[in-house]
């Protein structure tokens, strides 16, 4: 191994670090969920909303996020990310003590604005730290560990949203049960605000060595070239419709599996189970990034995608354990999507990396957008009739992939401007 790769393992690992603490705090919204519908009774679309604020920070962050990091660095970014992130912890034990959703919603807005700024860093980061030809290795292996994160928290916050309280059985609410469960809320982000200041003080304490190992930034501080690159254009289309189609499977899951004609569980039982979803997700990429090294991701991505759309069909047209096999299997295929999608956009955008990776963060704002669809046809027409939305997402990214298929890439892996390799510029 050369000296550089010896020196750029440990920034690995760090940036590695932040991908499963995000992971964990996006999929605790998914029994947060419920949480929240319970407590103040709301219909599927208002519950969504809780996705609609998270995801929506990802299309007003993410371009100024990229401007921030070309200006300033990563690690600032970071720091940034992480404070945001510890502030917006801060405000959900606020919204709990004032029961206001609102809030909550507030809260949730801070706490992605946070993520937004650390994804539009980490993602080129994973792919920069080492050689060109094994980019998109190193970016699945980070997702596959992001994938621990989603799968530790539904089971976690499962565990404390959505057990006693007002899920203690009872058909009435008390003032002490709704007290009880905000008060399980709490205990929640408060775990969360812990790893983040534990992750803050490891960035602060290791800032001399991360400097040293951390490419710089790109010199451009522009992102708007990203939108005159077609493929750009196209990756941001293919982010936005998978992570809508992954945030709608996972914030229907827990009251899905809940359903008498599907299994019948309890809340948090099947908050629980939702962490079935998600595992397939880490073994997913842990495998695919095995299976990158020997295949190339365009034709891996199409098979997953169209597979994900199966499996959306399949929980359509069936019922009890069927459906639910069906749905909970969706996260395996998920799993190479968006590190491929990522890696083949950067690969083939005529535009720089650093304005490629802030214009397909800011398409994850699909999450904002898809999953209140899903809610309003589950008010309507029920929730397995409301997987018809994911299912044609996975087909639009399908066409993606097979379009990328057929392009050649205008430059060898995915760097990060910056870097003595970097081949692409606006």
């Amino acid at each position: 191994m050369s000296a550089e790769l010896k020196t750029l393992r440990p920034a690995f690992v760090a940036v590695t670090a932040l991908f499963l603490a995000w992971g964990f705090i996006t999929a605790m919204i998914d029994p947060l969920i419920p949480a929240m519908r319970t407590l103040f009774s709301l219909s599927y679309a208002e519950s969504m909303l809780t996705q609609f604020a998270f995801f929506t920070a990802y299309g007003l962050i993410s371009l100024p996020a990229a401007a921030l990091i070309a200006s300033r660095g990563f690690i600032t970014g970071i720091m940034v990310a992480l404070g945001a992130m510890f502030l917006g912890c801060l405000l959900m034990l606020l919204a709990t003590r004032m029961q206001r959703y609102a809030v909550v919603l507030a809260a949730l807005f801070v706490i992605a604005s946070g993520i937004t700024v650390l994804q539009v860093a980490a993602n080129p980061l994973a792919a920069a730290l080492g050689g060109a030809s094994r980019s998109h290795f190193r970016l699945v292996l980070s997702q596959a560990f992001n994938s621990l994160g989603t799968v530790l928290a539904p089971y976690l916050g499962a565990l404390f949203m959505l057990h006693g309280g007002v899920f203690s059985g009872g058909t009435t609410q008390t003032a002490e049960m709704r007290a009880a469960s905000f008060h399980n809320v709490d205990r929640s982000f408060l775990l969360i605000a812990a790893l983040i200041a534990v992750l803050a003080l490891g960035i602060h304490l290791s800032r001399g060595f991360m400097a040293a190992a951390v490419p710089a930034p790109a010199r451009q501080r522009s992102v708007l070239p990203a939108l005159r690159s077609r493929w750009a254009v196209f990756g941001a289309a293919a982010i936005f419709l998978y992570v809508g189609a992954e945030v709608s499977v996972g914030s229907m899951m827990i009251n899905y599996l809940h359903q008498p004609a599907i299994l019948g569980v309890t809340l948090e039982r099947a908050g629980k189970l939702l962490s079935l979803y998600w595992l397939g997700a880490m073994v997913g990429r842990f495998a695919g990034s095995a299976l990158l090294v020997r295949v190339s991701a365009a034709p891996v991505t199409f098979a997953a995608a169209l597979a994900a759309a199966m499996l959306c069909g399949t929980v359509i047209g069936t019922s009890g354990g069927s459906g639910a096999v069906a749905a909970l299997a969706i996260g395996l295929f998920n799993s190479v999507m968006f590190p491929t999608v990522f890696t083949l956009t950067l690969e083939r955008s005529s535009a720089g990396a650093a304005a490629t990776s802030g214009l397909l963060c800011m398409a994850i704002v699909g999450g904002a957008v898809l999953p209140p669809a899903v809610g309003l046809i589950a008010d309507h027409a029920g929730l397995r009739a409301a997987f018809a939305v994911p299912a044609a997402a996975y087909l639009g990214l399908a066409g993606f992939a097979h379009l990328a298929w057929r392009s050649p890439p205008l430059r060898t892996g995915a760097a990060e401007p910056g870097l003595p390799h970097e081949l692409g510029s606006a």
